[in-house]
């Protein structure tokens, strides 16, 4: 993520949080970022360099109309400055602020088989008591792994799977004469 989204996304959470609307403009900043994704047109528009900054900004003003104060100052101000391609990206790092400030970890369990939910709450709560952070776990499948899991926080990867283990013996193997 480059500097200046790190930037923006700062002085937004910093702006929220002051103003004590930090829930809001999170979740309102989070709705544009839907909306960007949903709407592939509307992304390719914002990062149009040849669409001038000042018609980005009359759209984004638009779409944000019913959006918390800050949220509609903060979407101009990005536009005028010629960086409203880049809101998906402040967006995820506004996420991870408030994660941090809320103290709430975000994790994703990937396996090789549908884990019961006996076991997803079992190992979410050894993360629990590892990290001492609240855990929201996503799960996904990958019939590929074989067995054991992939843990993902960030940009934080632990590979317990068998395919990740097979990977290491193999590269060990081929570079050990």
């Amino acid at each position: 993520m480059a500097v200046a989204q790190r930037m923006y996304a700062r002085a937004l959470f910093q702006a929220a949080r002051d103003e004590g609307r930090l829930e809001p403009v999170a979740s309102d900043l989070a709705d544009l970022a839907v909306a960007l994704d949903e709407v592939p047109e509307l992304r390719s528009f914002l990062r149009n360099p040849e669409v001038e900054p000042a018609g980005k900004a009359e759209v984004l003003r638009e779409i944000a109309a019913g959006a918390d104060e800050l949220v509609r100052n903060f979407v101009h101000l990005v536009a005028e400055k010629g960086r409203a391609g880049e809101l998906a990206e402040m967006n995820r790092e506004l996420e991870a602020l408030v994660a941090r400030e809320q103290n709430r970890l975000a994790v994703e369990l990937t396996t090789a088989h549908e884990l019961s939910d006996e076991d997803a709450k079992a190992i979410v709560a050894a993360i629990e008591k590892a990290s001492g952070r609240t855990v929201e776990a996503t799960r996904t499948v990958d019939p590929d792994l074989i067995g054991g899991i992939v843990l993902k926080v960030g940009s934080f990867l632990a590979d317990g799977s068998v395919r990740g283990r097979l990977e290491r013996l193999r590269r060990e193997l081929a570079t050990t004469s």
